[in-house]
């Protein structure tokens, strides 16, 4: 088994070359990408999120047009690259769709392909991953919609999590204490329209690893957790979006822990061993330091690239403003993909 090995100096910074900006058209297609205002109603942080990087591009000086809807991409849309945040359509795979229909087109984008996108996002087939590559992550069970909910198969123990297979920022998860709850619960998730995967809940705090392309090559950016006051406490999408207050709940720190960062370095090598080549990606980890309990989570390839998440914070803390983050993982992705030469960008 491959594994990849992450080189030990920080990522360096690489500019896009003035010729590309000025001559390759990008398409940047995001749900909120013309959002003028805060916090959107249902999506929270993410419509001011998808501005903040739109005027990042903007200030690159990248050749930009905008688009907030798949159908952008439903014909030729006279671009040479797509900027692609629009992935959650609100029905199963959607996650995929964006990437196919760059594929059908044969324009190059941002991002893994999308065979990689899908296996990223389904967190039964990532687990089964992390399996094979000796990476520790916790039971479960996976109902898929359509087929037998059977009891004997479930991990039950005395507190349950119950989630869509494919779904981000906690969106649609539930716990419960009892099979009748998990039943109930993977009963709602199948009715709206998604496979339901449950696992034990897990006490702690989550690690962050953020990694991008250096030099063509996966580096991890220096890792983050989310520290919860109580690490019995249900993250939920509303938290997570900003839509009700949680300053007293959690809070995201710099990880560097001598016992646990080689640990999670080495899991995170192995995991992104499965799914090169990416452009960028988030790989999370569950750690219960009181227990010395160290759990694989999932992994988003499509992940917040805002400036208030892991990614923003954990380039803060390598010297690097928020515009130099997108144009870094923009640049490694265009050269990734022969857009732009290496001579190219060490000129730049």
């Amino acid at each position: 088994m491959n594994i990849l090995a992450f080189p030990t100096a920080a990522p360096r910074f690489a500019p896009i070359p003035r010729h590309t900006k000025e001559h390759l058209r990008v398409l940047f297609v995001a749900k909120h990408v013309f959002w003028q205002g805060g916090l959107h109603h249902e999506d929270g942080n993410h419509a001011p999120y998808h501005r903040e990087i739109r005027h990042a591009l903007e200030r690159i000086g990248i050749n930009l047009s905008l688009a907030d809807n798949y159908e952008a991409l439903f014909a030729d849309p006279a671009c040479g690259f797509v900027f692609p945040l629009l992935n959650r359509g609100g029905f199963m795979n959607s996650e995929m769709l964006l990437p196919l229909l760059c594929t059908r087109l044969a324009i190059p984008f941002l991002g893994a392909s999308p065979i990689l996108r899908g296996l990223s996002d389904d967190k039964h087939l990532t687990k089964l991953e992390a399996q094979a590559r000796g990476v520790p992550t916790a039971p479960w069970a996976i109902y898929r919609r359509g087929a037998p909910v059977r009891e004997a198969i479930c991990p039950m123990v005395e507190r349950m999590v119950i989630k869509p297979n494919a779904s981000s920022a906690s969106w649609g998860v539930r716990d419960a204490g009892d099979w009748a709850g998990v039943l109930n619960a993977v009963s709602e998730i199948h009715a709206e329209g998604h496979d339901a995967l449950v696992e034990p809940f897990l006490e702690g705090s989550d690690v962050e690893v953020p990694v991008i392309l250096a030099g063509g090559s996966p580096a991890i950016m220096p890792m983050m957790l989310f520290e919860q006051n109580d690490p019995a406490h249900l993250r939920t999408y509303e938290e997570k979006r900003d839509l009700v207050d949680r300053a007293d709940k959690y809070r995201l720190t710099p990880f560097d822990d001598p016992q646990w960062a080689p640990v999670i370095r080495d899991y995170t090598a192995r995991m992104a061993s499965a799914f090169h080549p990416f452009d960028y990606g988030r790989f999370e980890f569950r750690l219960d330091a009181r227990s010395g309990q160290l759990m694989f989570l999932e992994v988003n390839l499509n992940c917040n690239l805002w400036s208030e998440k892991v990614f923003g914070r954990s380039a803060a803390l390598m010297g690097w403003s928020h515009d130099v983050l997108i144009e870094t993982i923009l640049c490694e992705s265009l050269r990734r993909q022969n857009l732009v030469r290496e001579q190219q960008v060490l000129a730049a």
